[in-house]
């Protein structure tokens, strides 16, 4: 007697008691001989791969700056204006040796010294027009300005500073005062927002990863990972927007301020309105103005600042590379300029082709590089920005909640908080699972909430380095 197969295992499908393979108990997914599921699981790896190592891109206001409540919409300070009495854009009659400044300081009986180009005559002051904007001198080498060496005419542009005073026997004394010169500066904060969501039927799916996170901590995390990634993610804008945002400008029709926003002063626009901005720079140029020539020009503008010694240097790698290439050039150690260091100056063991510091003249440099200028997903897209110094060091300003001076980075955060609400950084949950019952709708709410400012005090001393044009790659 035999039996007929009728559908219990297709025909041709023969088990075998055992675990071995033969040429009839094989299942083949292709011809759908069992597709409702597999007899070999496939090998899963349950870490997840760090594709991009470290993608977070926070840590840059931390190394340099510091974070401090405030209660107000506004924070206010001052800042120092200079101490002597110059001027780059006076019109002289060098016939007449009259000088014309809007709005000048200089008194009588003030000695100046009045430059063209290469060319320097000093004077003395002789009359002050009531007008404000005029006053008369009278060189000490030449009866006229003209014959003392500056260019003939009626509106020679020239330079001056005040270097001192000088009166006759018997008169009297400086007419005037001159009152301490000072500029005011502020910001305002911005609210910053970002939400996780998650229905409740998701929440009851249970599936763990292994992974490791940006703050250095390693294990496993459920349905939650996608929070977490964005908290960080929320964070790194924190610190983004106090580098990248912008005031508002005007209520025009299609405009941010047009539209109610009114923004806030992030480094970058900190420094190109009040700070200096170095343009096309190319410190690996080996021909003619060679880079470490071009790197004194930076030196020589800070003498014209806060002269500050310790300077910190945030670069993306081209940058970067540029510079270790400049100084290696300029190094006379070894064949060539190359150095050893990385193991007790060891050829034989490791070459160390880059530098993370450097002097030049009475100012030292630290050289790092700056992720947020390097990464695809961030100012690693553009190409506008190379770098950015800043000094390092404190300043002295007034605080009006203190009401005294104090000493505060030259960068760092302002955050609104007082008694009742602190909006460093806000988290909370609404909604209906796990345990908030806050709302009817089915699903769990992750908030996030900060409102904070960036404030750039002595923004002369600090510079940054943008490319207009394409820099030569190192």
């Amino acid at each position: 007697m035999s039996f007929v197969s009728q559908g219990a295992y297709p025909a041709g499908l023969t088990p075998s008691p055992t675990k071995t393979l033969f040429d009839k108990n094989y299942l083949s997914i292709a011809d759908n001989d069992f597709n409702f599921t597999k007899q070999f699981l496939p090998e899963v790896y349950e870490k997840e791969v760090e594709r991009y190592g470290n993608r977070s891109i926070s840590s840059f206001l931390r190394m340099v700056g510091a974070e401090m409540p405030m209660a107000s919409d506004e924070v206010v300070w001052t800042e120092q204006g200079r101490l002597h009495v110059a001027y780059d854009d006076a019109s002289a009659d060098t016939v007449n040796n009259i000088i014309t400044v809007a709005g000048h300081a200089v008194r009588l009986g003030q000695t100046i010294l009045i430059a063209e180009g290469y060319v320097s005559v000093k004077a003395i002051v002789t009359a002050v027009n009531l007008n404000g904007n005029e006053f008369t001198v009278a060189p000490y080498a030449a009866a006229t300005l003209t014959a003392a060496g500056l260019t003939s005419g009626g509106a020679v542009t020239v330079k001056l500073f005040v270097y001192g005073s000088e009166f006759k026997k018997g008169t009297a004394g400086m007419d005037g005062s001159i009152d301490a010169g000072f500029q005011k500066f502020s910001n305002s904060p911005i609210i910053l927002k970002d939400k996780y969501s998650i229905n409740g039927s998701d929440t009851a799916q249970i599936g763990w990863v292994e992974v490791t996170s940006e703050m250095g901590t390693s294990g496993y995390l459920w349905y939650l990972k996608s929070e977490h990634e964005t908290r960080l993610r929320f964070e790194d804008y924190l610190e983004m927007s106090m580098v990248e945002a912008e005031k508002a400008v005007g209520t025009a029709v299609g405009s941010a301020g047009g539209a109610g926003y009114r923004g806030t002063e992030g480094l970058f626009a900190a420094i190109e309105s009040r700070g200096l901005v170095f343009n096309d720079h190319n410190f690996n140029d080996d021909t003619g103005l060679d880079g470490l020539a071009e790197f004194d020009l930076i030196l020589k503008e800070l003498d014209k600042q806060g002269a500050i010694e310790e300077n910190m240097l945030f670069l993306d790698r081209g940058t970067s590379l540029a510079i270790d290439n400049m100084l290696a050039r300029a190094n006379s150690y070894g064949t060539g300029g190359t150095s050893y260091g990385v193991f007790d100056n060891s050829a034989d063991m490791a070459l160390n082709l880059g530098f993370s510091g450097f002097r030049r003249g009475s100012y030292d440099f630290y050289k790092t590089d700056w992720k947020y200028l390097n990464d695809a997903a961030t100012r690693g897209l553009t190409q506008d920005i190379d770098g950015v110094l800043v000094p390092a060091g404190v300043s002295t300003v007034y605080d009006q909640t203190l009401g005294k001076n104090i000493q505060r980075p030259f960068l760092h955060v302002r955050y609104r908080a007082s008694e009742a609400d602190d909006r460093r950084m806000k988290s909370w949950i609404t909604g209906s699972v796990g345990g908030n019952y806050t709302s009817d709708i089915d699903e769990m709410n992750v908030h996030m909430l900060s409102e904070r400012c960036l404030c750039v005090q002595g923004a002369n001393n600090f510079i940054l380095f943008k490319d207009t044009a394409g820099n030569p790659v190192p």
